[in-house]
């Protein structure tokens, strides 16, 4: 079997619209100010999925080493009981790997390049890699699901798939 080589594009809101939210500060988002004019608000700029009642959203740090390109990618997963969203607290970009939700499909695997400013949030059952951080180590808040139930299906990639920021020559 020969491996798919996938060249990461720009993360945009509407390239990731089929796979979640784009948190982002941007000029059209619905913002306003608060305290006493000194703090604008971006607001709901992703919207937490839960799929039980006693489901709760829980706040994490994901401490993430460095992936050296061109990287193997050896496994997907997904939350199906709920969202999960990635906020970077670093400088540096990363990547972000994803396919649509139901039955993988290694064809439909996209790769973005997003920047230190953006983070995402995955809806419930996308499939995704786990965090890719370029460069630096690097630190993303997440914010996802705690709750009853396994709430991870991982798919092994074979062959694996191979992860570039540019096209080979």
């Amino acid at each position: 079997m020969q491996t798919l080589s996938l060249t990461a594009k720009t993360l945009t809101r509407d390239a990731f619209s089929p796979y979640g939210d784009v948190i982002e500060i941007s000029e059209d988002n619905e913002q306003f100010p608060i305290n006493y004019g000194r703090t604008q608000r971006h607001h709901a700029l992703a919207t937490v999925q839960l799929q039980e009642a006693n489901d709760s959203a829980i706040i994490s740090v994901f401490c993430s080493r460095p992936i050296v390109l061109p990287f193997r990618a050896e496994v997907m997963e997904r939350h199906p009981k709920g969202s999960q969203a990635f906020m970077p607290l670093g400088s540096s970009p990363y990547l972000v790997a994803v396919a649509p939700a139901g039955e993988f499909n290694p064809e439909s695997v996209e790769l973005f390049l997003a920047r230190p400013d953006q983070g995402v949030n995955y809806h419930q059952g996308t499939w995704h890699h786990y965090s890719l951080a370029l460069d630096t180590p690097s630190n993303f808040l997440v914010i996802d699901r705690q709750g009853s139930g396994e709430n991870c299906d991982e798919v092994e990639l074979s062959p694996p798939l191979e992860f570039r920021l540019e096209a080979p020559a």
